[in-house]
Formats: structure tokens, sequence, C-alpha cells
């Protein structure tokens, strides 16, 4: 893949009940558009398809699960270990931090350079028992734990990650997912996490932008040097229930029918113009590969993935013509 060049990855997650084989057999018959797999590697992320011990242990092991891709013309590009390793609670706390170390150990025995995280999200307090999201101070309890968090977990931890990926791979991107119930959900947040170290990189996903009332493309602009990887997902809004509900919904995800928004297929809520013109400003960041994150309720993943890689490589196509520019939203 040439500078700049864009490619199609799929986020294994969605057939964590599916054996490897399968998914790769699949992938390489029905949706050729895809040439790159994201992999559970630890964390929350569901991992059936990636034995994380077996091949940080065995360098046979490693040529075997990297040349059964390979057979299905497929590659690795990202190991994924989204968790939260600023837990209050110490032992997730620990876990989540293990299973990202050891990705970015296990992606470099692999030659993958990329891994993608989450910045996690600490007490607001010491010996608070529950994460606290600190995402606005309009109420007098709510002002400033940001801040505290800050100095007390998240610059500390972050710091020393980076320092540690540094160390152990010095050609990895940890990408860390700018995501609602994290300390880096948007781009004044991330700015300060990736502050921390040069190793610390943007996974753009749009579809949080979407239901934040933020725009994606305007983020990928700001953000452009610290991109390193991206998610395609999109989000539709269903009027009614925003109408009475607003955006923030105690129910979420379900029920589905029920909810102001939800995930959906790349296509489904912002036209072809307006991935075309994502994928326009990806190929100015260190992004190789828009990997389709498939968390539609209403639609098979199968189904999904299909669709969704052929919307994207319409856009990627649009986007090398020199189209894409003010794409449209459609409901």
């Amino acid at each position: 893949m040439q500078a700049g060049e864009l490619a199609i990855g799929v986020v294994l997650e969605a057939f964590a009940d599916t054996a490897l084989e399968d998914v790769l057999s699949w992938l390489a018959r029905e949706v050729p558009e895809v040439t790159h797999i994201e992999v559970g590697a630890g964390g929350y992320a569901p991992h059936p398809h990636c034995d994380v011990a077996e091949l940080l242990s065995s360098r046979p092991a490693r040529a075997r699960w990297l040349g059964r891709i390979a057979r299905h013309g497929l590659t690795v590009d990202a190991l994924n270990a989204w968790g939260n390793p600023l837990h209050p609670d110490p032992d997730l706390a620990a876990r989540h931090d293990q299973d990202l170390r050891n990705a970015i150990r296990l992606a470099a025995l692999l030659g993958v350079d990329r891994v993608v995280a989450m910045a996690g999200c600490p007490a607001a307090a010491p010996g608070d028992r529950a994460p606290h999201f600190g995402a606005g101070g309009w109420l007098p309890y709510l002002e400033g734990v940001w801040e505290q968090q800050w100095e007390r977990w998240v610059a500390p931890y972050w710091s020393g990650l980076a320092a540690f990926a540094r160390a152990e791979h010095p050609d990895v991107l940890i990408c860390l997912e700018l995501h609602p119930g994290t300390v880096a959900f948007n781009v004044e947040t991330f700015r300060r996490v990736a502050a921390l170290g040069d190793r610390i990189a943007a996974n753009l996903d749009p579809s949080h932008f979407f239901w934040m009332g933020m725009d994606g493309h305007k983020v990928a602009a700001a953000i452009a040097d610290r991109v390193g990887h991206a998610h395609g997902k999109d989000v539709v809004f269903h009027p009614e229930s925003l109408a009475l509900n607003g955006l923030l919904d105690r129910r979420w995800p379900d029920p589905a029918d029920q909810m102001p928004w939800t995930f959906a297929v790349p296509g489904a809520g912002h036209d072809l113009e307006w991935w075309a013109e994502l994928a326009r400003l990806l190929a100015g960041t260190r992004a190789r590969v828009i990997s389709i994150e498939h968390e539609d309720p209403f639609v098979r993943p199968r189904d999904g993935v299909a669709r969704a890689a052929r919307l994207l490589s319409a856009a990627i196509e649009a986007s090398r013509a020199g189209g894409g520019r003010g794409g449209k939203v459609t409901s």
C-alpha cells in the first residue's frame, strides 16, 4: 500500500461467535473490498481469534497464525485492546493495563504497528468505586472533575504508557478512539492526552462525533497530524424519540427501536459524498485503513459489512477522483 492510499478493513469483534477460518474465508469470497483485519487482543474487546498468550510465547504459532490470514489475501492492520486501565477497581485496571501492554508486545512480534485502545476513565476522587465521566461542570458537584482526574491518574498513566510503547515497539501508534465515557472524547481532551507522548495517536470513529454534534470532517482536519487509524461506522437519528428524550438516553443501547439514535452501516446516515470527503481528509494523515466496525442493531453483521465495504470502496475511489467535498446528510 502506497503512502496516502487508504484500504478497507473490518473489526472482527462483530464475528466473535464465528471461527476465524470461517470469517477469513467469507471475507475473501464475499467481500473482496476488504483487505485488512483488526483483531481483538484484550481489555473489553473479545479476542477468540487471537490467543495472545500463545502468540507471545511461540514464534511458530505466530508464523502459523499470520500465514493462515495471508492465505486468504488478508493482512492484520491493527490489534484492538480497548478497555479501561484507569478503572478505580484495581484488579480490573491492572488486567486491562496488562492486556494493553501485551498487545503492544505482540504487535512488535507480529510486525503490526497499530494498537487501538481507549484512554480510560478513572474515579472522580480517591476512594470512589466507580468511574466518573467528567464531561461537564454544569452543576457544582461536577465542576473540576476532569482536571482532578488529569493530575491524579490520566497524565501519570499515559506518560508512562507512552514511554513503555516507545521502548517496546518504537514504530507503534497507540490509536485512542475519541469515545464518550473516556477522558479523551473530543479534540480538546485528545490533544491533552496526545501531548504526553508521540506514540499516542487517534483512532477516528466519526459515529461518536455524529451523535455528540461534532463535525467529523473538521475533527479529522484539526488533528490530522495525530490520526493513525479510522473506523467506519455511521449513526441514524430517530426523530420522534430524539424530540422527546434528546441525545442522552439512560437505556442506551436497548431497546434499539426506542433510542434517539443508533449506530448504523456507513451510508445509512451520511451519504457517499460525506464519506468521500472523510477519505480525502484521511489520505493526508497516518491512517492507512478504514476499518468497518459493525454495530447496527437492525442489520446482520455479514450484510452490514458487505454494504459498508461497497460504500467505502466507492467513497475512496471518489476521493481519489477529487470528489467528496461538502457531503450532504441523508436520513
